[in-house]
């Protein structure tokens, strides 16, 4: 079976930091991209960051120059590094994994960490 295990959510106060993980195991193919989504309530998922197992990497504008993803493709683990986090960082964050082979798409969720950015 197929499992995305996230960590490292959690309550932090504004301009603080937290270190996202996830974890990738039972996958038949490579995983192409790994990311991190996010979604607030009462809004609309959206991408925060993704990475291609080459390391380029992509970024949502609210979070440029504050957040950093990365990946070990022999692990299968990608991480989100958050510092001068703000309260409208506030989301469950969702890791995201997608994979190719034999002609299809396969596309993988974890079960969502909840941060919290308050005073």
């Amino acid at each position: 079976q197929v499992q995305l295990v996230e960590s490292g959510g959690g309550l932090v106060q504004p301009g603080g930091s937290l270190r996202l993980s996830c974890a990738a195991s039972g996958m038949r193919f490579s995983i192409n991209v790994m990311g991190w989504y996010r979604q607030a309530p009462g809004k609309q998922r959206e991408l925060v960051a993704d990475i291609t197992r080459e390391g380029r990497t992509n970024y949502a504008d609210s979070v440029k120059g504050r957040f950093t993803i990365s990946r070990d493709n022999v692990k299968n683990t990608v991480d989100l590094q958050m510092n001068s986090l703000k309260p409208e960082d506030t989301a469950v964050y969702t890791c995201n994994a997608v994979a190719y082979g034999f002609g299809k798409r396969y596309d993988y969720w974890g079960q969502g960490t909840q941060v919290t950015v308050s005073s």
